[in-house]
């Protein structure tokens, strides 16, 4: 049985494995890396068939799925060189367009490119694909199926990956949950309470969002009655460019994005 191949051992790989056993996907899972102590990690953690050769890993593969760095890519898949039967490759290196995989890869392969969430580790996965345009509908089907394990899946357009990388990375959660918790302690809060304060003002409210169906401009207007303490706190905030912040954020992230794809 042909099996799903990463090649790269790294994060990304570790939260997509964990996520995909912890679903029982039952397809054989291969993972090469150069280093052998991830590789050994992955195998103790994961059960997964590890793989030090990277042309014996390839030729295993029905699903070959790239996960090292952007400025990995290239190299990579010179070094894999030329297959002579169809697979199916989905790129996880953040702003290397399809194109430039086509133009790198000397292989029969379908291209796609996902973009998944660590978060995909819990089962509570965000991934974005998009496709090749001749990329067939069973095959196209087979990896949505395959990411859908691990959470859920959006199909956008290519010109839209970058902005969408830029966005939906939990790191935002994380970076505001540490900087929320971090001011709480300045008020006077220790660090435990002001933690489970700031987790719920994030993440219990937006579940409460996502779970109710009510417009999110309804929610904001209860929970910020003109003259109140929270109408108070957010004003505030916006006057010292807490909106203009994350677009400067944002745009940093598609710059890198953009250097990334020139390295390719």
């Amino acid at each position: 049985m042909k099996a799903t191949v990463f090649l790269g051992g790294g994060r990304i790989t570790g939260a997509l494995v964990a996520g995909l056993r912890l679903a029982k996907y039952d397809k054989p899972i291969v993972v090469h890396d150069r280093n052998p102590s991830k590789l050994r990690q992955l195998e103790k953690l994961y059960s997964v068939i590890i793989e030090s050769d990277l042309r014996r890993a390839v030729e295993r593969a029905r699903l070959l799925i790239i996960a090292v760095r952007p400025d990995s890519v290239r190299d990579l898949l010179q070094e894999i060189g030329k297959i002579d039967r169809p697979l199916t490759l989905v790129s996880l290196a953040a702003g290397i367009p399809l194109a430039k995989l086509r133009a790198r890869a000397s292989l029969p392969a379908r291209c796609a490119r996902a973009m998944p969430s660590p978060a995909s580790r819990s089962g509570r996965g965000l991934t974005a694909l998009t496709f090749d345009r001749a990329f067939p509908r069973g095959a196209k089907r087979e990896v949505i199926s395959f990411f859908e394990n691990v959470g859920g899946v959006l199909e956008i357009p290519e010109s839209q990956f970058d902005a969408f990388t830029v966005t939906y990375s939990s790191s935002h959660g994380y970076h505001a949950l540490a900087a929320l918790a971090a001011s709480a302690q300045k008020l006077g809060l220790n660090r435990k309470t002001a933690l489970t304060a700031a987790a719920h003002a994030l993440a219990d409210g937006i579940v409460s969002w996502r779970e109710s169906g009510i417009p999110l401009d309804r929610l904001l207007h209860e929970a910020a009655t003109p003259g109140g303490i929270a109408w108070a706190t957010m004003n505030a905030m916006d006057s010292a460019g807490y909106e203009r912040s994350l677009q400067r954020g944002l745009q940093a992230g598609i710059a890198q994005a953009r250097k990334n794809a020139q390295q390719a």
